[in-house]
C-alpha cells in the first residue's frame, strides 16, 4: 500500500493547487499523505492498546471530511521526501509488529475489533486517499 501510496506521490509535485472531488469530499496531495499517515498511526495505536490489554482510545479524527489549510500547500520535493520518510517509517513499524506476532495472535486477536490479520489488510483500503489525487503529469 505504501509502495502505491509513494508511487503515486512521486508525481504530486506537477500538482497546479486544484483540489479534485471525489465521492463528496475534496482531496488533495498533502491530505492523502496526511490520512494514510493518521490511518497507520490510528490502528497501530488500536493494536498496541489491545495487545497492553487496554481499550484503544476513541477515535476523534476529523478524517477527510475536513480540509486544512496545510492541506491545500503546494506539494514540493521536499514534502515528497518528508512523506517518503513517514510512511516509510511507518510501514516499517507496522511490519516489525506483525513479524513479532503469532499466527495465533494474528488471527484470534486481544480486545475488540477486527483479528489483526484483518486489521493490517484493512490498511490497504488507505490506498483510497491516494488514488483519489490520481498520477499527475
Amino acid at each position: 500500500m505504501v509502495d502505491h501510496v509513494l508511487a503515486l506521490a512521486a508525481t504530486w509535485t506537477a500538482w497546479d493547487g486544484t483540489p479534485v472531488h471525489a465521492d463528496g469530499r475534496v482531496h488533495t496531495p498533502h491530505k492523502a499523505i496526511r490520512r494514510v499517515a493518521d490511518h497507520l498511526v490510528d490502528h497501530l495505536a488500536e493494536l498496541e492498546a489491545r495487545l497492553a490489554g487496554e481499550d484503544p482510545l476513541p477515535d476523534h479524527w476529523h478524517a477527510s471530511a475536513t480540509t486544512t489549510p496545510a492541506d491545500l500547500a503546494p506539494f514540493t520535493a521536499e514534502d515528497l521526501d518528508e512523506a517518503r520518510s513517514r510512511l516509510t517509517r511507518l510501514a516499517g513499524i507496522w511490519a516489525n509488529r506483525l513479524d513479532a506476532l503469532t499466527e495465533r495472535q494474528l488471527d484470534d486477536s486481544p480486545g475488540e475489533g477486527w483479528p489483526f490479520r484483518e486489521l493490517a489488510a484493512h490498511l490497504t483500503e488507505s490506498v483510497y486517499y491516494a488514488d483519489a489525487v490520481g498520477r499527475l503529469a
